[in-house]
């Protein structure tokens, strides 16, 4: 099962050591950036699930890094105490969660699965992923499709989750290797182009498809007659 990453960018060392600790232990991927340039430049290549952007991070502020994002991604501030106009402008451009400095670190927790919950990234062990003609059963790791069991192996369903929880999004070759198959993986992208062939074969039927091609990008996970 794909991990969830989550990006803290802030310029006080001592914050983004509790906050990555914190969200570490609740088994959550984390990443951590000093300034709003090296946040941008880090989401560029990580794509990660959430966003903790302090809004006034040196060379880029948080709200010039949240402008500079060009796909939808769920974000929380981190702002000094009564810093209202922050507040308004960060909300404006669709911010997801203030906090408000000084904070508990259980707190930030809190709002994390609060927004990945809100976001759909995350879900109850017990609940499917449900698309015409295709099941997804996360917690016993068995995929349904066209009513019959699909005999996935382990990074054929990994890919699949990993699609079906990030629905219409486009994901290029090298994102789906450093998501799926991890950072350090010896491959290359001619490994995603094969498990995805393989995926299609088991889980497409007559009437639906399911992973597309995006030409000269990569693919995404869409619910499509054929």
């Amino acid at each position: 099962m794909s991990e969830i990453k989550i990006l803290v960018a802030d310029d006080e060392p001592n914050i983004c050591e509790v906050l990555s600790l914190y969200l570490k232990q609740e088994g959550y991927v984390v990443y951590t950036a000093a300034d709003g340039q090296q946040a941008l430049e880090m989401e560029e290549k990580f794509r990660p699930d959430l966003l903790i952007l302090d809004i006034m991070l040196p060379r880029l502020s948080g709200l010039e890094v949240c402008k500079a994002i060009t796909r939808e991604v769920p974000v929380i501030f981190l702002t000094a105490k009564g810093a209202e106009a922050d507040k308004l402008a960060g909300f404006s451009l669709g911010a997801d969660d203030y906090i408000t400095k000084p904070f508990s670190p259980r707190e930030v927790v809190a709002r994390v699965k609060a927004v990945l919950r809100r976001s759909g990234l995350i879900y109850d062990a017990g609940s499917n992923l449900e698309f015409p003609g295709l099941i997804i059963d996360p917690s016993a790791q068995v995929v349904s499709a066209g009513g019959k069991i699909a005999a996935l192996s382990p990074k054929e369903y990994e890919l699949l989750l990993f699609f079906a929880r990030h629905p219409k999004l486009v994901f290029s070759r090298e994102q789906l290797l450093t998501n799926v198959w991890g950072y350090d993986f010896d491959g290359d992208d001619r490994t995603v182009d094969a498990t995805v062939k393989r995926l299609r074969h088991k889980i497409d039927n007559p009437a639906q498809a399911y992973i597309h091609t995006v030409w000269g990008i990569g693919y995404k996970f869409e619910v499509t007659g054929k």
